[in-house]
Order: C-alpha cells, then sequence, then structure tokens
C-alpha cells in the first residue's frame, strides 16, 4: 500500500460545502413546503434564499476551477459502467477485489462519473432553474410569463428529493471502502491508502 494525495483542499471544501448546502437547504425547503416547525415559515424562506445564492455561488467558483485546471476531465464518461454497477449489486457482498483503480488523475470510477455528469447537469442545473423562477414569481408577470407556479414548484422538489436520494447513495457508497471509514478519511485529510504499482 501506497499513501497517495487523492483529494485537494479545494476538492474537500467543495465537498464538503457541497454536502452541508444541499442538507440545510433540504431542511429550510422542507420546513417551507411542509411546516415542519423547525424555524418558523419565514425564517426559513430567508435561510433558504440566502443559502441558496451561496451555492450558486459555490456552483460558479467550481466550474471556474474545474475549467481553468482541466479537473473537468474527471466526469468524462467512460469505462466499464455494468462492471461497476455489478461490482456493487454483487460482487462487494462476495469480497470481489473493486473492478477500478483509483488514482490522483482518475478518481472517480465509471457509475461515479455518470452519476455526477447527471447531478451537474441535469439535477442541479433544475434546482437552479426552478429557484431562480420561484425566487422572482412575483415578477412573472413583469416578464411575460403566464406560468401557474404548480409545476415549477414540483420540479424543484422534485429534485430536492433527487439530491437528497443522491446524497442518501453516496453515504451508502462511502462505507464501501476497505473499512467503512476509509473513504471518510480520504475526504477529510486528501489522503488516501492505494494498492501500490
Amino acid at each position: 500500500m501506497k499513501r497517495e494525495l487523492i483529494y485537494t483542499g479545494f476538492e474537500r471544501f467543495w465537498h464538503w460545502s457541497q454536502a452541508a448546502l444541499v442538507i440545510m437547504l433540504a431542511l429550510t425547503g422542507f420546513e417551507i413546503h411542509f411546516g415542519w416547525g423547525l424555524w418558523g415559515f419565514e425564517t426559513a424562506v430567508h435561510l433558504h434564499r440566502a443559502l441558496a445564492w451561496i451555492f450558486v455561488g459555490v456552483i460558479a467558483f467550481a466550474i471556474f476551477w474545474h475549467v481553468t485546471t482541466g479537473a473537468w476531465r474527471q466526469y468524462r464518461p467512460g469505462g466499464n459502467f455494468i462492471a461497476m454497477v455489478v461490482y456493487y449489486a454483487i460482487g462487494i457482498f462476495r469480497k470481489q477485489p473493486h473492478p477500478v483503480r483509483k488514482t490522483a488523475l482518475s478518481k472517480l470510477n465509471p457509475l461515479q462519473k455518470v452519476s455526477y455528469l447527471v447531478l451537474k447537469v441535469l439535477v442541479i442545473p433544475i434546482q437552479v432553474t426552478t429557484g431562480f423562477l420561484y425566487y422572482y414569481y412575483n415578477q412573472w408577470p413583469q416578464l411575460g410569463l403566464e406560468w401557474s407556479l404548480g409545476p415549477v414548484a414540483l420540479a424543484h422538489t422534485i429534485g430536492a428529493f433527487a439530491l437528497i436520494a443522491g446524497m442518501i447513495g453516496h453515504v451508502y457508497l462511502t462505507t464501501t471502502g476497505r473499512t467503512p471509514l476509509t473513504n471518510l478519511k480520504a475526504m477529510v485529510t486528501g489522503w488516501e491508502e492505494l494498492e501500490a504499482d
């Protein structure tokens, strides 16, 4: 085994800030939608809006970082997607070896690449777009929009559930490393123990 820096400081910042923001946006959003009584409607609305703007800022910064550093290449689909699905469905329970070796230049397996791609080009853009539409609902008439808020709210809520489902799957898959905490430790410290060549 060799110890290698896999996740840069920015990647860890981006990962944990995004996780915290998604959790807080979900809690405040469901407070608004379902009236849970955690903060109260008005406070939840203000918190949700502030968190959403921070989330957009983090996304913009991450896009800039990915483009300028070339890290966007990590998300290009490729590799044996089916082998990863079979591994997570069956192989992992039979103690079979992981079908993909992780390196600093290739951090993601084919299943992760597709998942992140869907998240980045579909789910998050839907959330941001429907969030902005929601935010500017009172200005729709001035913008010439004669839509109903219902479908926008439904799309935003479905997107929220998709993000939460993705997060639950992500947390579960985090426990599938050499030990249940190996992958978590790597995302905290940046360093991971990898098989030597």
